[in-house]
């Protein structure tokens, strides 16, 4: 498939998506992919019908939000949305973007990662965070967390202390420690109310397979 054909899943900024789409994600990461874009395009796009938003910015800061792509297990993953913010900038000088625009492009994907620990201070920013956030809850998220597992060599869980009773939470070595060590915790940071109603819901499925998982198990 094309960048153009992908490209057509950002209308009415197909133009804009294919000359940014061959910069925009690694194509050896299925869980930081194309498909990943357009699913936070999708969530940033609900979220900016209801509370508003200038939708050509919105559609570059998702496009370019995984631009420089780091394994989760990395020692520098938290420096990944910085590395992004610049590559960006720097994409975006070339296309003629005023610098006004763009710092308001880099200071949102460089909030938008939850380990770099970054404040979102406008409404573009905290609109990123939660439309990239939701696809990291939900059932989506659960097949992410298996995903990002196998690349890493990680177990599923611990079948000596499945639940983590007695035992420090170790997601590095167990998929379903991930849950309590992030994704649990992700529905109570989000920033816009139409996100914080969108992840209410997602959050409930995430704990039913939680707990479904665990039952079919014997824990």
């Amino acid at each position: 498939m094309t960048y153009a054909a992908l490209a057509a899943g950002f209308a009415p900024f197909q133009v804009l998506a294919s000359e940014l789409l061959p910069h925009a994600f690694a194509e050896d990461d299925g869980s930081h992919d194309v498909a990943h874009l357009l699913r936070v395009w999708n969530n940033a796009e609900a979220i900016r019908r209801k509370e508003g938003g200038d939708a050509e910015t919105l559609a570059v800061a998702v496009l370019l939000h995984d631009c420089v792509a780091v394994e989760k297990n990395a020692p520098q993953r938290a420096t990944a949305s910085r590395q992004a913010a610049v590559k960006a900038t720097a994409l975006l000088s070339d296309l003629g973007w005023s610098a006004q625009r763009t710092k308001a492009v880099a200071h949102a994907i460089e909030a938008h990662s939850f380990s770099a620990g970054v404040t979102p201070e406008t409404h573009l920013a905290k609109t990123l965070q939660d439309a990239d956030r939701l696809d990291a809850i939900g059932i989506v998220g659960v097949a992410r967390c298996f995903y990002i597992a196998g690349r890493m060599g990680s177990g599923l869980y611990d079948p000596i202390d499945p639940r983590a009773s007695s035992r420090q939470l170790d997601d590095k070595r167990f998929a379903m420690d991930h849950f309590r060590t992030k994704l649990f915790k992700l529905a109570d940071g989000f920033q816009t109310a139409t996100g914080r109603h969108m992840a209410a819901e997602r959050h409930q499925r995430l704990q039913r397979f939680y707990d479904l998982f665990f039952e079919e198990v014997g824990a």
